[in-house]
């Protein structure tokens, strides 16, 4: 489970005094405390895989939007602290698909639903983001779903 995973890798980075690495992990799994007391049910629950995960996937949103906000702001000492956390939280999501595979991806979910105009893209995008869910960013998904129904 990712849960262990995180547990695991803390201790080499305290030994190994990796600040940024120890930082991200522990912020990790305080958000996934925080995310197992919101399910909580008469002191009873635990997340699931899936959900450890979503945890994870939200972090990294998280410090790709920061990162950008500060890049555009001119602020590179604090895009820098986000870009290295981001690096670190990728080792522990899922490989991205590549644009080659999601452009085929998508193109198989348009033919199967019979998508034939922007109108349909809501139907398109519904059945992509459920197929593609942490292997593809939904700006992505969103872009190529575009680009196929518009093309």
């Amino acid at each position: 489970m990712i849960r262990q995973t995180l547990k695991d890798d803390l201790k080499p980075a305290m030994r190994a005094k990796d600040t940024v690495r120890l930082r991200t992990i522990r912020s990790l799994l305080s958000a996934m405390m925080e995310a197992e007391v919101k399910i909580r049910v008469g002191g009873q629950g635990e997340l699931t895989e899936e959900q450890a995960m979503d945890v994870v996937q939200k972090a990294a949103k998280q410090r790709r939007d920061a990162h950008q906000q500060y890049v555009d702001a001119g602020r590179e000492d604090l895009a820098a602290i986000e870009a290295e956390e981001l690096v670190i939280l990728d080792e522990y999501l899922p490989a991205q698909l590549s644009d080659a595979e999601l452009r085929s991806g998508v193109q198989a979910i348009v033919e199967q639903t019979g998508a034939a105009s922007m109108k349909d893209m809501g139907r398109v995008m519904g059945m992509a983001m459920g197929k593609f869910k942490g292997q593809a960013d939904g700006k992505r998904v969103q872009a190529m779903v575009r680009a196929i129904l518009a093309g």
